[in-house]
């Protein structure tokens, strides 16, 4: 009875269906750049663009907003930039990091 139901379930190309529902998903690993933490203050357009939920856009606000500001003190101020509310600020700050701002800017032009 099982082999014939196989059989039929192989006939109506069923049986590869369920195998690869059942398959779990392989997930690519995790490249050193997607782990490594962003610092806001030395960041490019790029760099902030590959964040989740920020695009050039506001890639290129949270830029204008650090030159303009001197630079982020803590992370929490990524929130004035318009585009980057609670929600998306929740979901960035584990990839974020501030130091340096106008002392790094200084040190790395000696």
């Amino acid at each position: 009875m099982i082999r014939t139901l196989t059989i039929v379930l192989l006939a109506l190309g069923l049986v590869s269906q369920t195998v690869r529902a059942q398959t779990p998903a392989v997930k690519a690993p995790k490249s050193a750049a997607a782990t490594a933490p962003i610092n806001l203050n030395t960041a490019t357009v790029a760099q902030l663009d590959s964040l989740p939920g920020i695009g050039k856009a506001t890639a290129d606000r949270i830029i204008e907003y650090r030159q303009k500001s001197g630079g982020f003190k803590k992370p929490e101020e990524l929130m004035n930039v318009q585009g980057v509310g609670e929600k998306n600020f929740a979901r960035l700050q584990p990839h974020l990091t501030v130091g340096g701002g106008d002392a790094a800017k200084a040190a790395s032009n000696k």
